[in-house]
């Protein structure tokens, strides 16, 4: 088990996480693509490009943003290959798969977590700027999800009104910058910290039906406040103009 608090102080925030997480994500993040690949029931091309953008596509447009480091699906020997057998196997075998109704729903917002981890985790270790690095973390657990919505025709889900899809991903992307950066939590604990905030966060807005906020106007109220504050002088001056 790693340590909960890391024993180098901010000298570890430059070491990566390990290799292992980086592939299990872009696993975790080509199921979710496929899932949707066969409710939509499309081909062999189908599952495996929805698997390839759902395990590489937020990771290719952080490093494409990021211009720091190499492009992870282009110098990892696994990814592309991972990303691509998970495709294979679920097109060839999709029963055990089609037994769990809701696998698009745990497994999509896992691999947003995850990715929230290894995106922020790659912006902490190039030392940008803690909004960047959030921004990075965020971009890359929602980026996946984004691409393969475009590639199908659909408005991406982060710019459609849900159950604060986006904000789990910038929460967790946040935990895990402030749990690293100011708690000096060990990075193993802090993906935990994520996974948890990412996911507990997404679960309470579905059980208790938070959505984001849509087709909001505060202009009648501030409008509102503008006339009440222009009407205000003239009334002292209606009562302090002497009588004649």
């Amino acid at each position: 088990m790693p340590p909960f608090f890391s024993p180098c102080g901010m000298d570890y925030i430059s070491v990566a996480v390990p290799s292992w997480l980086d592939l299990a994500t872009v696993i975790v993040g080509a199921l979710a693509g496929i899932i949707v690949a066969r409710k939509r029931h499309l081909d062999l091309v189908g599952f495996v490009g929805l698997g390839l953008l759902g395990g590489l596509g937020g990771g290719l447009i952080r490093d494409v943003m990021m211009q720091h480091g190499g492009v992870y699906m282009l110098d990892s020997p696994y990814a592309i290959p991972a990303a691509v057998l998970t495709a294979l196997i679920v097109f060839f075998f999709p029963r055990p798969l089609d037994k769990f109704p809701r696998a698009l729903e745990w497994v999509d917002i896992i691999s947003v977590a995850l990715f929230a981890v290894v995106g922020t985790d790659k912006a902490l270790i190039y030392h940008l700027l803690p909004m960047s690095i959030i921004l990075m973390g965020s971009i890359t657990g929602v980026g996946g999800g984004m691409l393969r919505d475009v590639f199908l025709g659909d408005i991406p889900r982060i710019f459609q009104r849900s159950n604060l899809y986006a904000f789990c991903a910038v929460a967790g992307s946040t935990s895990y910058w402030a749990a690293v950066t100011y708690a000096h939590i060990s990075k193993p604990w802090a993906a935990v910290l994520c996974v948890i905030v990412t996911v507990g966060l997404r679960r309470w807005s579905l059980h208790y039906d938070v959505l984001s906020p849509a087709d909001v106007d505060l202009t009648p109220h501030v409008m509102e406040r503008v006339h009440k504050f222009r009407a205000k002088p003239n009334s002292k001056l209606t009562q302090e103009k002497p009588e004649d």
